[in-house]
């Protein structure tokens, strides 16, 4: 199944036969105290910079109806973000245990691991809106 869109993602993850958990990695832009006067006209129309991680968490498909759902919880946090970085796994053993909880923020760690890396290309990214984003290289 093509994901196109967030809503693609959720039918894929319903869809599963084991029960996933979607795990997200909010992201925003900014660049180094060096940056030249070319670096910042290109950020400012919304291109280059640093992505940093500013917010992670996990859910299950059936904790979210939509993409505006996901972005208005996101809002209560005060953080602002650019793109949200997405990745599914099966639920982590039991979930509400130890043990599952722990998997979880394993799993988290290592996308901001990958996204402080640049290593992306597994995981899928929707800005803002909800619309899916793709990278090229520079």
């Amino acid at each position: 199944m093509d994901i196109t869109c967030f809503d693609d993602l959720l039918v894929a993850a319903r869809g599963q036969p084991d029960p996933q958990r979607l795990l997200f990695v909010f992201v925003d832009s900014a660049l180094p105290a060096d940056a030249s006067a070319a670096q910042k006209a290109a950020h400012a129309r919304g291109e280059g910079g640093e992505l940093t991680p500013v917010l992670c968490v996990d859910k299950t498909p059936a904790e979210l109806s939509d993409f505006a759902a996901l972005a208005a919880e996101s809002a209560h946090t005060g953080k602002g973000w650019r793109l949200v970085f997405v990745a599914a796994m099966a639920d982590a053993g039991v979930p509400g245990t130890a043990e599952g909880r722990r998997r979880v923020d394993e799993a988290l760690q290592r996308m901001v691991q990958m996204v402080k890396y640049g290593t992306i290309s597994s995981l899928l990214a929707f800005d803002h809106a909800g619309d899916p984003v793709t990278f090229s290289p520079v």
